[in-house]
């Protein structure tokens, strides 16, 4: 059976206090917490800073898989490293100048970190394939970045395929990653797509029973 693993998003909470206490209450149950990162310009809403990584990081011994929403990502990643992000994910769209994803991505691999690239909805697979051989994680947004609570895209799915089959043709080693409105509903299809790291936040934040709610997608 195929290891799906669950990267349970901050993103629901409100308070910077909540999101520190929700991640010691996943630890042990979800895979990675997932920080979302977003600075009011790449996308419209404002979430937090490296400090609060560190604080969850400090914590928790749960791995933080750190999602950067924000425009000039290469001037920023250092400090999330540093804050103790163990996979650190770049938006595609968020370089204006394309050479300088293989500069972050070198950046990542030198503090030991994975790296993660992110595209949008609106954003082609055929223009990510020349990062595939690179990069250890590609995250496909589900949902228009910025908002918690969509629902997923009905064509993420295809997406999802046209991705795993250039994984597959040409042997390549990279994990995918699904975020925007993954729940029990969707889950095993997008695992039968070809996702191995599900990103949920509603569904798991707002499940009576949290455990069963992450082991539910981990089961998909």
């Amino acid at each position: 059976m195929k290891k799906v693993f669950i990267s349970v998003s901050t993103d629901p909470v409100t308070s910077f206090q909540g999101i520190v206490d929700y991640a010691k209450e996943l630890q042990g149950i979800a895979d990675f917490i997932h920080c979302d990162i977003m600075d009011g310009k790449f996308v419209p809403s404002i979430t937090y800073d490296a400090a609060l990584v560190n604080n969850i990081n400090q914590n928790t011994l749960t791995m933080l898989d750190v999602h950067l929403m924000c425009n000039e990502p290469l001037k920023i990643i250092d400090e999330y490293l540093k804050a103790g992000a163990n996979i650190l994910t770049i938006h595609y769209e968020a370089f204006k100048n394309k050479d300088d994803i293989m500069l972050a991505l070198k950046k990542i691999k030198a503090a030991n970190g994975l790296a993660g690239l992110s595209i949008n909805p609106d954003t082609k697979i055929k223009d990510i394939k020349v990062y595939l051989h690179d990069f250890d994680i590609i995250l496909l947004m589900s949902v228009q970045p910025g908002a918690s609570g969509q629902k997923l895209l009905p064509e993420t799915f295809e997406r999802l395929q046209t991705l795993n089959n250039e994984r597959e043709r040409n042997d390549l080693k990279f994990k995918i990653e699904v975020d925007g409105g993954v729940n029990n509903e969707n889950a095993q299809r997008l695992v039968e797509c070809g996702a191995d790291i599900l990103v949920s936040g509603n569904y798991i934040y707002k499940s009576n029973d949290r455990k069963k709610a992450i082991n539910i997608l981990k089961n998909s």
